[in-house]
């Protein structure tokens, strides 16, 4: 059996406490403003659920140099807020004082304290309980909706461009990027080794690219602007869709990815149990990594609000066993999957017929999937 040492895995959902580190550079001249904005904003970010405290630090090197720390409860209610469109108002009056901008979150693992100011025990229990796993790989998602009539001009334009260069500099490149559709949502998930904000930088500036993007422009259903960078910065911040759970089973060279076929499945989940529902997956999906005879490889749980997309990789056909392919097998699963379902298809799981209708019907199309040579 694989053990949880040998397991790639990230998580938001371990429950421990998480420290989010805001890297910035700002304008000349704009320090005044920045300020003025921080402490409105600082205010504010006070009373969101799940936040704890934060720090304001200046470089003593570089004035130009800033950092806000932030300490959360757990990753979820940081995630909620970040991802909410509170937020994309509320950090508005930042844009104009800030020429770069970088973000780091890390669950807490140890931590030490004076003995006479030791936390309480119920505090300090919230640590991450062991190092995880990883593989090198960062994990994201963009997601955004298009006119509806235009679904199959949009899958031509995106799945006809020439692939940019893989290779970002010495520590960054790009492996993989899948691109699927259901209906008129697209979802595009990507697969960097090393910085991943240098890499979607990277990718934003290659020719055949921006070709790509002002050629779906029209398309869209929120318009935007690419040669504004704050339409663009919001465009993009609205469409992240984080990966909130990946796990793997054994090493990263575990597995042949030839062998293995790649889905993502789209759960329309209940207004307001986005997060559980995600939660739920993310469990099934660790008692997969754990059985060798599962047809699920690996998985990837993106979600942002009430939108939940898995991406799987399969051992095996996708209709072979939908209770495992869907992330609901075991006593009741089903029951929570549906309870936890928009109500639109939460009635219809009842047969195998319905079953395997919901699996196709969750299946989204799969408009292409580049890899680099030796990804």
């Amino acid at each position: 059996m694989t053990t949880l040492s040998e397991r790639i895995s990230q998580s938001a959902f371990d429950g421990s406490k998480l420290r989010v580190v805001l890297m910035l550079d700002l304008e000349e001249g704009a320090q005044q403003q920045f300020l003025e904005a921080y402490e409105q904003l600082r205010n504010q970010v006070a009373s969101v659920p799940g936040h704890i405290s934060d720090q304001l630090c200046q470089s003593i090197e570089n004035p130009s140099q800033w950092l806000i720390t932030s300490e959360w409860e757990s990753a979820p209610p940081f995630l909620a807020w970040v991802n909410s469109e509170e937020h994309v108002k509320m950090v508005q009056p930042l844009h104009s004082c800030v020429r770069d901008t970088r973000s780091l979150r890390f669950s807490v693992l140890r931590e030490t304290s004076n003995v006479a100011a030791r936390a309480p025990e119920p505090a300090r229990s919230r640590l991450q309980a062991n190092p995880r796993v990883g593989d090198g790989v960062v994990r994201h998602a963009l997601t955004f909706t298009v006119k509806p009539g235009s679904e199959a001009m949009v899958a031509d334009i995106l799945s006809g461009y020439t692939s940019p260069a893989a290779r970002v500099d010495d520590r960054t490149r790009l492996r993989r990027t899948s691109l699927f559709m259901y209906g008129n949502r697209v979802v595009r998930a990507i697969e960097v080794q090393g910085d991943l904000i240098a890499a979607l930088r990277h990718v934003s500036q290659q020719p055949e690219v921006r070709a790509v993007e002002e050629a779906i422009n029209p398309y869209l259903e929120q318009d935007r602007d690419l040669n504004d960078p704050n339409s663009a910065r919001v465009f993009f911040t609205r469409a992240a869709l984080p990966a909130v759970h990946h796990v793997a089973a054994g090493g990263p060279e575990s597995e042949d990815p030839e062998a293995l076929s790649r889905h993502a499945l789209y759960y329309p989940a209940k207004p307001g149990f986005g997060m559980t529902l995600a939660k739920m997956l993310a469990r099934q999906d660790e008692e997969a990594a754990d059985d060798p005879a599962s047809a699920v490889h690996g998985s990837t749980i993106f979600q942002r609000d009430d939108t939940v997309v898995r991406l799987i990789d399969l051992r095996a056909p996708i209709d072979r066993d939908p209770l495992v392919s869907l992330g609901a097998r075991g006593p009741r699963k089903l029951a929570v999957l549906r309870r936890l379902l928009d109500g639109d298809v939460a009635g219809g799981l009842s047969t195998d017929r319905e079953l395997a209708h919901f699996l196709a019907r969750a299946d989204m199309d799969l408009i292409t999937d580049r890899r680099a040579p030796d990804a």
